[in-house]
């Protein structure tokens, strides 16, 4: 661990340097990308600065355990420095694990209603409105790529874009199938039903992260539509792209241009393939999105919406919440935070078999 903390400080001293020679920002680029980097190591080199400063008291508080005067101060001294360090140094494995290379990124998010009809169709409005309420506290912004509505207001599919610097390592485990126990506002005998939606995240790629031959693309144009069938649009500048290859088909309509659904559905697309192509690399291939959305069956959930009882359990934690209110206004960061450890612990085990 040691040999890498200290060669991860090398270079950001030399990120240090070079962004303090005024002739690096002739290259705005290079600028921004060195300022980025260092801004990513910060964490790691104030861990790594208490960690040394903690180890240094040791030893000076050691070296005074025989002073008449001192040495009662300094036993004091040395026993909280040796209790900061094994917290620090946990700190310090979590920070040097490998980072997924698209935290950073914005991420697509797909909703379809399951299993449960209408309902499944509401509690998808349900969700997104979770998802937007959840941007919205975080200052991201959020634009819808194409939707199907329901005559009752649900959704039986939304695909939405949210913009915003990390929000794929906060939202990338949003991806499953959520469960709904509640009852339905169509139901007239109070029973409580059980629905579900499937929910994909993925992160945002630029056309120039995934190599797409424009040959390989067939391009539809459409009217844009909304609930019921009724045409929004008197135009076709609603944009379907079909991946012969894969037969990977992509839909915007959101945008009044023809153009910029094409740029949209484009990036889709460019993210679709770059989720399939990750996969096979992990050697867990499947078509796209069925690794994260089973076939939206009742029994395949990653978490639970208990209405009745006002609960909320996420699955694979085993977090339970009686906040769903608070939950379904977009409060989210405490099951995300739960999630974000459990897979931090799991790496960390990967990486030091321990």
């Amino acid at each position: 661990m040691l040999s890498k903390l200290k060669t991860v400080e090398q270079r950001y001293q030399e990120i240090e340097a070079r962004l303090a020679d005024g002739a690096t920002y002739d290259d705005p680029a290079l600028a921004a990308k060195l300022s980025k980097e260092q801004r990513e190591l910060e964490p790691l080199m104030d861990a790594y600065r208490s960690y040394r400063s903690a180890l240094r008291e040791v030893e000076e508080a050691q070296a005074l355990f025989s002073d008449p005067e001192l040495g009662e101060m300094a036993r004091e001294e040395f026993a909280a420095a040796k209790a900061a360090i094994p917290a620090l140094e946990e700190q310090l494995k979590l920070l040097l694990l490998p980072k997924d290379p698209n935290d950073e990124k914005s991420v697509i998010v797909e909703i379809r209603a399951g299993v449960g009809g209408e309902e499944a169709a509401l509690f998808a409005h349900s969700l997104y409105r979770m998802y937007t309420m959840y941007a919205e506290a975080r200052r991201w912004s959020v634009e819808v790529d194409s939707a199907s509505e329901t005559e009752l207001g649900g959704l039986k599919e939304i695909c939405f874009t949210i913009q915003g610097e990390g929000a794929y390592s906060r939202l990338k485990f949003e991806s499953g199938v959520h469960r709904v126990q509640r009852v339905p506002e169509t139901e007239s005998g109070g029973r409580v039903h059980t629905s579900t939606v499937t929910v994909a995240v993925l992160p945002e790629m630029e056309e120039v992260d995934v190599t797409i031959n424009p040959a390989d693309v067939e391009m539809q144009v459409f009217r844009s539509s909304g609930a019921g069938g009724q045409h929004i649009n008197k135009t076709s500048s609603a944009v379907r792209l079909i991946h012969r290859p894969t037969g990977m088909v992509v839909e915007c309509q959101q945008e009044r241009s023809q153009f910029q659904n094409r740029e949209k559905a484009m990036r889709l697309l460019a993210s679709r393939l770059y989720e399939q192509e990750r996969e096979k690399v992990e050697g867990a291939y499947a078509a796209d999105r069925k690794s994260q959305v089973g076939s939206g069956m009742r029994n395949e959930r990653v978490r639970t919406y208990n209405f009745p009882q006002g609960r909320l359990t996420d699955h694979r934690v085993g977090l339970t919440l009686y906040k769903l209110s608070a939950v379904m206004d977009g409060d989210i960061d405490e099951i995300i935070d739960a999630l974000v450890t459990a897979d931090q612990a799991a790496r960390l085990e990967k990486e030091t078999g321990v």
